[in-house]
C-alpha cells in the first residue's frame, strides 16, 4: 500500500525499483503538517494505496494497449475498454449512469488541479465531465509539488476521481481534502474518520471509496492484544451502517503481508490492513484483466499480483462476521478479506491524467487496489440509482447473492495467487477466497441484483 512513481514518461523495470522509491515516499517526513510520534510510541500512518504502482509518467497522450506493450511491456486500458469489460455499457443504455446519487472520496491533501485533470481525461475518452464538490477538513497546508507526500496522495486523487467518474458519468462526486496531524500515534487516519462521520451526518454522500490503509499490527497497543486504538477510529462506519451509507476500503497491495511501521520492511507472515479489514467496510481486493484494444476478455480474470499483490487474509482484530457464515471453511474463525474484486494490476494498468506536478504534467498508468476501490464506488451509486435508494452495507446481500446464479457475481478461479514478498497467500479457486474474495462483476446483472437485495434487506 505505499507508492513509487518513476521517472517521466518511463516504465518501472522491476518491482524493486518500485520498493526503493516507496521507502524513499513512505518515510518522508509531512512536511510542516506534523509531529513525530513519541520513539516509545508505535506510529501508524495512512498511506494511499497508489503508492509503488505509478509505473509511467507524464506521456503526452495516451496508447493503446498493444502500443503499451511494445513499449513498457505492460497492458494499459481507458475506460472505454473497462465499460465493456464489466458489461457496463447495457446500464447506460437503460438511463442507469449514477444520476442522483453522490460518491465520496477522501485523501489527505487532495490535489489542486483535480476539476482540470478530469475535464482533460473526460474530454479525452468522450465522457461527460462533472463538477467536484471540494471539501476542506481541518487546515489543509497550501500545496507543495516538491512534498513527495502532497503528491503521493494527489496521485490517488486523480485516480480515485477519474475512475469513480469512469463507471457512474454522471453520479456528482465529492471530494474531502483533510489536514494531516499525529495524534496518539496515528496520523492521517482520525482526520478521515471525522470528516466521513461529518459527512455522513449532513446526508453527504451514498458511498464512501477510501484508497488508504495501515496495516493492523502497527497500531497503538496491537502487540499487547489491545485494539482499542483501531475501535475507537470505528465511530464512522457505525455511523454509516446506521445510515444506509455504503464504505468500501481498498484491500492494500502486499498480498497476504504488508509494511511494517517502517514504511520499508514487510512483515514475514500474514498480515491484514485497516479499514479494509473492518467488517462495516466492504473490502475490494484486485484483479488483472487480459483485455484485446475493444475491451473484450482474451482470457478469463487472475490474481493482480505483479508490481503488488491484492490485499488479502485474517484479520487478527476482528473476528468473523455473520456474514461469511457461508464461508466460514475459509476464513476461519476470522474476518476475512478482500469481499469482492475489480481491476488493479499495474501490468494491465489504468490511463489517468493528472498536472498537479508541472515537471510530469500528462498521462500516467496507474494500478493497485487504489483502482478497484473507486471503481466498484462507481458501481455501487448505479446500484443505488437502480434501487431508488441507496443499497446501504451490502456484505450482506454480496455473500447471499454468491450462493444465487445470474446474480452478477463472476468467480476468479484460475489458479493465481497473491502470495508475495516471501509470504505465501491464498489462491483464485472455485467460490469464495482470500485472493479475490466472491470474485469480480458482470455489472448488467450485479447492479440489478444488488437493487432487489437490497429492496428485500
Amino acid at each position: 500500500m505505499y507508492i513509487a512513481r518513476t521517472g517521466r514518461g518511463v516504465a518501472a523495470s522491476t518491482a524493486a525499483t518500485a520498493a526503493l522509491a516507496a521507502a524513499a515516499l513512505a518515510t518522508a517526513p509531512l512536511a510542516g503538517v506534523t509531529t513525530a510520534a513519541p520513539a516509545a510510541v508505535p506510529h501508524t500512518k495512512a498511506v494511499p494505496a497508489i503508492v509503488g504502482h505509478t509505473l509511467v509518467r507524464g506521456v503526452a497522450s495516451p496508447l493503446t494497449s498493444e502500443q503499451c506493450q511494445a513499449k513498457w511491456h505492460i497492458a494499459c486500458y481507458n475506460p472505454l475498454q473497462y465499460r465493456t469489460a464489466y458489461n457496463l455499457n447495457p446500464l447506460y443504455e437503460k438511463g442507469i449512469t449514477g444520476k442522483g446519487r453522490t460518491i465520496v472520496i477522501v485523501d489527505s491533501f487532495g490535489s489542486p488541479t483535480v476539476q482540470h485533470d478530469l475535464d482533460v481525461y473526460s474530454k479525452q475518452f468522450g465522457l461527460p465531465s462533472t463538477k467536484i464538490k471540494v471539501v476542506k477538513w481541518g487546515k489543509v497546508p497550501p500545496f507543495d509539488p516538491k512534498n513527495s507526500d502532497m503528491t503521493g496522495w494527489a496521485g490517488e486523487t486523480s485516480l480515485d476521481v477519474e475512475m469513480a467518474h469512469a463507471v457512474a458519468p454522471d453520479a456528482k462526486i465529492v471530494l474531502v481534502e483533510t489536514a494531516v496531524s499525529e495524534t496518539e500515534g496515528t496520523t492521517g487516519l482520525p482526520e478521515m474518520m471525522s470528516a466521513e462521520k461529518y459527512l455522513i451526518d449532513h446526508g453527504v454522500g451514498d458511498v464512501i471509496s477510501q484508497s488508504f490503509g495501515a496495516t493492523e499490527n502497527t497500531f497503538p497497543g496491537f502487540d499487547k492484544g489491545d485494539f482499542s486504538s483501531i475501535k475507537n477510529l470505528r465511530y464512522a462506519f457505525q455511523d454509516a451502517n446506521r445510515k444506509h451509507v455504503t464504505v468500501l476500503a481498498s484491500s492494500g497491495d502486499g498480498g497476504a503481508t504488508d509494511l511494517m511501521a517502517d514504511g520499508k520492511t514487510y512483515y514475514k507472515q500474514p498480515v491484514n490492513s485497516w479499514p479494509s479489514s473492518d467488517p462495516l467496510v466492504t473490502s475490494i481486493g484486485g484483479t488483472q484483466l487480459h483485455l484485446n484494444d475493444q475491451g473484450q476478455r482474451v482470457k478469463p480474470d487472475s490474481v493482480y499480483n505483479d508490481y503488488g499483490a491484492g490485499g488479502g487474509g485474517q484479520s487478527h482484530v476482528f473476528t468473523r462476521p455473520a456474514f461469511q457464515n457461508g464461508v466460514k471453511n475459509v476464513v476461519g474463525s476470522r474476518r476475512g478479506t478482500p469481499d469482492v474484486s475489480m481491476a488493479a494490476a499495474v501490468n494491465g494498468g489504468a490511463w489517468v491524467y493528472s498536472s498537479y506536478d508541472p515537471t510530469a504534467t500528462g498521462w500516467d498508468v496507474s494500478g493497485g487496489t487504489s483502482e478497484a476501490g473507486p471503481l466498484f464506488s462507481g458501481i455501487i451509486a448505479l446500484a443505488d440509482q437502480a434501487a431508488g435508494h441507496r443499497v446501504g452495507n451490502i456484505n450482506g446481500a454480496l455473500y447471499t447473492l454468491l450462493k444465487q446464479k445470474n446474480s452478477g457475481i463472476v468467480d476468479v478461479n484460475d489458479g493465481t495467487d497473491n502470495s508475495y514478498e516471501g509470504v505465501t497467500g491464498y489462491k483464485a479457486v472455485k467460490g469464495y477466497d482470500m485472493a479475490t474474495g466472491v470474485g469480480t462483476v458482470d455489472a448488467l446483472r450485479f447492479v440489478q441484483a444488488l437493487a432487489r437485495a437490497s429492496r428485500r434487506g
